[in-house]
């Protein structure tokens, strides 16, 4: 079995110039195991999330900006399963889809409390069980910090974060895609 180097992907980026920024499969399917851990993580913090999801088990749900995907099935347990994508012959339940083809489009709607744009294709009550967790599951950050590093310091680092997303939504909300400002105008 041949292996790549970790730093071919340093090589081709520099030779091929800032458009080819595609990491290697491993790397990404790395990627895509730590997001679904910690995806699981923040639903474990949450019984009735995972009730829900169990009603759902074996379904599976693509996630699909651009080029990137990640794809997880729903386990017994409640939890995420990550699936490769060549790894299933099955037709994929619910497909959703980032319309933004800049990542700041993405972002921008986040920082602002709010959900970008999503298609969405498939089942209408997975789609809903989903919707369902993105409005109500939260990742309580300080709590897991205040395991590592105690409640004191977890709490100063988590409210110098808050200042720092407050600071970046008055950034994103002065800042403004090319041609809002006239038709902001000619409103």
């Amino acid at each position: 079995m041949a292996t790549q180097s970790p730093f071919s992907f340093a090589q081709n980026f520099f030779a091929q110039g800032s458009t080819a920024l595609t990491p290697p499969d491993w790397a990404l399917d790395e990627l895509q195991r730590r997001v679904v851990l910690l995806l699981n993580h923040v639903l474990m913090q949450e019984p009735q999330a995972m009730a829900r999801l169990v009603q759902q088990q074996g379904r599976l749900l693509k996630v699909q900006w651009m080029q990137w995907h990640l794809q997880l099935r729903i386990s017994p347990a409640g939890l995420f399963e990550h699936v490769p994508l060549g790894a299933v012959g099955d037709t994929v339940d619910l497909q959703l889809t980032l319309t933004a083809a800049n990542p700041w489009q993405v972002l921008q709607p986040l920082l602002d409390g709010g959900k970008p744009d999503v298609q969405v294709q498939g089942d209408v009550q997975l789609a809903a069980d989903i919707n369902w967790l993105i409005d109500h599951v939260r990742w309580d950050v300080e709590a897991d910090l205040a395991r590592i590093m105690g409640d004191v310091p977890a709490h100063m680092l988590s409210q110098g974060v808050q200042r720092m997303v407050q600071g970046l939504r008055q950034f994103a909300g002065s800042v403004r895609p090319a041609g809002s400002a006239s038709a902001e105008s000619a409103a």
